[in-house]
C-alpha cells in the first residue's frame, strides 16, 4: 500500500520529537558531566590546598565589603579640595632586636677588666696612665640546670635521766617534709621539671633520658613515666576532681575532643583508638579552668558522665554525642560553619569565579559577626550587656544570613563545597543561633580548640600513650598546667607548689585542696607567671 501524504508528515513529526529529545537528554547529560567535572575541580584544589597550601584562613580585604561599602568610602571630615597639598608620612619601624626591659629584674654578674701595671704607660710621652671612667656592655647568659643531691638530717634526741635510771628511754626526732614518694629519689623540683617539659614543653621523656644523660645523669623514661603515674593518683587526682567540682558550678562551658592512641596489650584492636575530651569555662566565667579527661571512645556517654551536675549552655561543634548531656542547651559554632565556606571560597576562587562570589558572600556575613563580638570585648561588656546588644546588632545580620542560605540552596549542586557550606549551616541554624540566649555564650567554641592544642601538639611528638592509666595520667597533667597558665601562674612552680604542699596536707579534704587551687591568693603570690 502505497504511504500518503499524510503518513510521511507523521513520520516527519515523530523524527522531529525524537530528535528534539535527543538533544535534550544530551544536553542533559553534559550539564551533568560539567557539574560533576566542576565538583571534581573543587576536590582536587582542595586536596593540594591541605597538603601544600597555607592553613591560614584570611580572605584578601580588597574585595567587596559586602556590609560596609558606604563606611568604607565615605570620609566626612575630607574637605572640598582647593590647593593641591602633597605630605608624606613614613611609618616609625619597630625596634627590632631583645626587649631589654624584660630583662630588668635578672640579677646582675659584673666582670671588670684592667690593664696590667706594664701597660699603664702612655704611648706618646711614656707618662703614667690613670682611670678616667669605665665602658660597658651587656650580654643575656644561660646556666644549664644545676642538679644536686639534698640530704635530710634530723636529729634525734633522748632523755638523760631515763638512760641514767635504765629505764625505757622515749626519743624524739625532728620533724621534716613528707618526700613525694617514699623510698625514691624524686623531689618535686625535680617532677616537676619533667612533667612541665613534657607537657607543656612537648618534650617525650625519651628526649629527656638523652638529655640528661649529656650532662652526666642517667634518668630513664621508666622512672620518669613511673614517677609521673604514682604522683598523680597518690596526690594530684584529688585536686583534679576538685577542680571538676567547681566547672560544672558553671552555666556555660565549651567541650572539644580529639583521638589518642594508646598501645596497650591488654586492650581489643579496636579499643586502641581512645578520645581525649575538653573542657573549658568561658571567657566571662567566675573561673578560668581547663579541664581534660581521657576516654576509651568518643560515645556520648562519657561527656554525660563527666558532666554530671552541670546544667546550662555547652557549646561544642555538630558532634552529636553531645546530645546525650542532660540539662543542657547546645550552642555551635561559627567558626567550623565558616570553615566550610572559606574551603568553598579558596577551592572555586581559580576555576568558578562565580561560585567563589557566592562563597565570599557568606564569609563576610561572618566577618560581621566576629567584628561585633570583637567590638563587645573591647568595650568590656557584661554579659547582660553582650546579651542586648547582640539582639541589637548581631540577631539582624543573622536573619538576612539566613535569607540568603535559603535563596542559594536552591541553585547551588547539592555535592559542591558551597553546597555542602550551605547544608551545613542551615542543618545546624538552631545551634548557630543559641548563643543569642545568654551573653556568656561564644560565638564560636575556639576557645575549646584552643585548649585542645598543647595536647594535640605533645601529641605530635610522643605519638601514642602505651598505656590508659599513662593517659589518665597525662590528662591530670595538662589540666593542671593548662589551668594555671589561664591564671596567669608559672605552670613549672605551679607543680612544685602542689608537689610539696599535698603530701604534707594532714588530711585530703575540700577544704585542705581549695588553697592550691590556682586562683586561690596564696599560690599566686607564690606561682605568678
Amino acid at each position: 500500500m502505497p504511504k500518503t501524504h499524510e503518513t510521511i508528515e507523521n513520520k516527519d513529526v515523530s523524527d522531529s520529537i525524537e530528535t528534539e529529545n535527543t538533544v535534550a537528554k544530551l544536553q542533559h547529560e553534559v550539564e551533568v558531566l560539567n557539574q560533576e567535572n566542576k565538583w571534581l575541580k573543587e576536590q582536587l584544589g582542595l586536596l593540594k590546598k591541605e597538603q601544600f597550601g597555607k592553613s591560614s584562613e584570611k580572605v584578601h580585604p580588597n574585595q567587596i565589603n559586602f556590609f560596609n561599602e558606604i563606611e568604607v568610602e565615605q570620609r566626612p571630615h575630607l574637605e572640598e579640595p582647593t590647593i593641591e597639598e602633597i605630605t608624606y608620612k613614613r611609618r616609625k619601624s619597630a625596634k627590632r632586636g631583645l626587649n631589654r626591659d624584660a630583662f630588668k629584674d635578672l640579677p646582675v654578674e659584673i666582670e671588670t677588666y684592667e690593664l696590667p701595671e706594664e701597660d699603664l704607660v702612655c704611648d706618646c710621652c711614656k707618662g703614667a696612665l690613670h682611670s678616667i671612667g669605665t665602658q660597658s656592655k651587656s650580654t643575656l647568659e644561660f646556666v644549664p640546670a644545676r642538679l644536686f643531691i639534698k640530704e635530710v638530717h634530723r636529729h634525734k634526741y633522748a632523755c638523760r635521766s631515763c638512760q641514767a635510771k635504765e629505764t625505757e628511754t622515749p626519743i624524739k626526732i625532728a620533724p621534716s617534709p613528707e618526700p613525694l614518694i617514699k623510698g625514691s629519689v624524686v623531689s618535686p623540683s625535680l617532677l616537676a621539671q619533667i612533667v612541665n617539659q613534657k607537657f607543656n614543653g612537648a618534650v617525650p621523656f625519651d628526649r629527656q633520658e638523652r638529655l640528661y644523660s649529656e650532662i652526666g645523669i642517667e634518668i630513664t623514661k621508666q622512672n620518669m613515666a613511673n614517677w609521673s603515674i604514682k604522683v598523680s593518683e597518690l596526690w594530684l587526682e584529688p585536686l583534679y576532681d576538685r577542680m571538676r567540682h567547681f566547672l560544672v558550678k558553671e552555666n556555660f562551658l565549651h567541650a572539644d575532643e580529639t583521638p589518642l592512641t594508646v598501645l596497650d596489650k591488654s586492650l581489643k584492636a579496636s579499643s586502641k583508638k581512645t578520645y581525649m575530651w575538653v573542657y573549658g569555662t568561658g571567657e566571662l566565667s567566675d573561673y578560668k579552668i581547663a579541664m581534660y579527661d581521657h576516654c576509651m571512645g568518643r560515645a556520648g556517654s562519657y561527656a554525660k558522665t563527666f558532666l554530671n551536675g552541670f546544667s546550662g549552655y555547652l557549646q561544642t561543634d555538630d558532634f552529636g554525642g553531645y546530645n546525650k548531656v542532660e540539662n543542657v542547651i547546645r550552642v555551635g559554632c561559627h567558626a567550623h560553619a565558616r570553615r566550610y565556606f572559606y574551603k568553598a571560597y579558596d577551592a572555586a576562587k581559580k576555576h568558578a569565579p562565580v561560585e567563589s562570589g557566592r562563597a565570599y558572600e557568606a564569609l563576610m556575613f561572618f566577618k560581621a559577626l566576629f567584628k561585633i563580638e570583637a567590638s563587645f570585648q573591647k568595650e568590656g561588656l557584661t554579659a547582660s550587656g553582650r546579651y542586648e546588644k547582640r539582639l541589637e546588632i548581631s540577631k539582624p545580620v543573622l536573619e538576612a544570613f539566613l535569607l540568603w542560605l535559603r535563596e542559594n540552596e536552591k541553585t547551588t549542586l547539592p555535592k559542591s563545597l558551597l553546597g555542602k557550606a550551605i547544608a551545613y549551616s542551615l542543618s545546624n541554624w538552631q545551634l548557630l543561633t543559641n548563643y543569642l540566649l545568654d551573653g556568656q555564650c561564644s560565638l564560636s567554641n575556639n576557645r575549646a580548640e584552643r585548649i585542645v592544642k598543647p595536647f594535640v601538639i605533645s601529641r605530635k611528638n610522643f605519638l601514642f600513650s602505651k598505656s590508659a592509666v599513662g593517659a589518665r595520667a597525662s590528662a591530670v597533667y595538662f589540666t593542671l598546667i593548662e589551668t594555671a597558665k589561664l591564671n596567669g601562674l608559672n605552670p613549672y612552680l605551679y607543680l612544685k607548689y602542689v608537689m610539696t604542699h599535698l603530701p604534707n596536707t594532714p588530711l585530703i579534704s575540700d577544704d585542705a585542696i581549695d588553697y592550691l587551687l590556682p586562683w586561690s591568693d596564696s599560690v599566686k603570690n607564690t606561682c605568678r607567671s
